[in-house]
């Protein structure tokens, strides 16, 4: 695929999750990325085909990690590797033969980066969980408007898998790449899920801490404490975002919607409730395009609330959908990768319900005869 991580190979041990989203990006700019995957038959969750773009440009081989050689087959990889990524709970990888301890004795230069939900040494770290968790124990949920009968909402997307788990891999090893450029060794990564969500909370948590004011829904100006920022139903019953929050862009929205009145009380608390019901009455009488064809190019920040089929088409409009060919599925549609400085998708997706195991294997030095004895003894597959 070309990109800036063109000559890095990436080990990763999981197959859904934080570390898969990670080794997504990484793939993106350019890694060489081998997802390490249990046999079939062994207990294990299969993503549908087309999640994590369809494993493009990746290859995949299973490996028997219960085997007791199935360690030293990780480990040879892990030899030339310069990332590996894993999601076992804290103690897993090391009871497994794969972890940092081991592998770094024969390759320092790698960068080693676990992805769990609290964190190695956090009293929680063998609590069982997936995003709605961690968005809730990070104090994104309770931040968030609340549902229709009070309580905190779903999230539209998977924010603690992919930005507080997979982002935050990714960021962490690009430093220690950077890093080992100048030092020449490789580090040990903790990423936790929780813990990179709550950096996303940042403005809510410093306030609390710095204040002592609790914040939430309505809070301030970014949680829904001033009309000026939030959603707004049209004619046609689809919907508006509205974020004027400087005082020059609330000036134009209330001058290009006939609200002037309003422009000097945009944050008076005591007629938010009549600003709100004026402008839902006024976003009412024209549908959604209709509005964002007059309001958007007019310094208002006003932008269509896009359903996920929208913004798919959206983005093809704007380069970032392109075309693969599917070996069972024939030609596909998927997001381009999206993230500045990510190279070109390849034209044609891996096969995942095969493996690239031999010619892995061939690659790290393994001979067929040995390639064929690990297969026999089911150590890989």
């Amino acid at each position: 695929m070309g990109g800036p991580l063109h000559s890095s190979l990436v080990l990763s041990l999981a197959s859904v999750g934080p570390a898969a989203r990670a080794a997504r990006l990484l793939a993106d700019y350019g890694a060489e990325v081998i997802e390490i995957g249990p046999p079939p038959g062994h207990d294990r969750t299969v993503p549908v085909f087309h999640a994590y773009a369809a494993h493009r440009g990746m290859r995949r081989m299973c490996v028997d990690l219960g085997h007791r050689d199935g360690a030293g087959v990780v480990s040879t990889l892990g030899r030339r590797a310069d990332v590996l990524l894993e999601s076992f709970r804290p103690g897993v990888a090391d009871r497994l033969g794969v972890g940092y301890a081991s592998l770094c004795q024969q390759n320092p230069r790698l960068v080693y980066c676990s992805t769990t939900g609290y964190g190695q040494a956090d009293e929680r770290s063998s609590w069982a969980g997936h995003d709605l968790n961690y968005v809730a124990a990070s104090g994104f949920l309770a931040c968030t408007e609340p549902n229709r009968a009070g309580g905190p909402p779903l999230p539209g997307a998977t924010v603690a898998d992919s930005a507080g788990g997979g982002m935050h891999a990714v960021m962490a090893v690009l430093a220690a790449l950077v890093a080992r450029g100048e030092t020449g060794t490789g580090t040990y990564l903790d990423v936790s899920i929780v813990g990179g969500t709550l950096a996303m909370m940042g403005l809510a948590v410093d306030e609390y801490l710095a204040t002592g004011t609790e914040p939430g829904p309505g809070h301030g100006i970014l949680t829904g404490a001033y009309a000026c920022y939030g959603c707004y139903q049209a004619s046609d019953g689809k919907w508006l975002s509205v974020a004027a929050i400087e005082r020059g862009f609330w000036a134009n929205l209330c001058r290009e919607v006939g609200l002037d009145q309003w422009i000097d009380r945009q944050t008076d608390s005591a007629v938010q409730q009549r600003i709100r019901a004026d402008l839902s009455a006024v976003f009412a009488t024209r549908s959604r395009d209709e509005w964002v064809t007059r309001l958007a190019p007019a310094d208002t920040c006003v932008a269509p609330v896009l359903t996920a089929a929208e913004a798919a088409e959206d983005a093809a409009s704007h380069g970032l959908v392109g075309t693969a060919r599917h070996p069972t599925r024939g030609e596909i549609r998927q997001l381009a990768p999206t993230l500045a400085g990510s190279g070109s998708p390849p034209a044609a997706l891996p096969d995942w319900e095969t493996t690239h195991t031999d010619q892995i294997l061939a690659e790290a030095e393994y001979g067929r005869t040995q390639i064929a004895e690990l297969r026999s003894r089911k150590v890989v597959a």
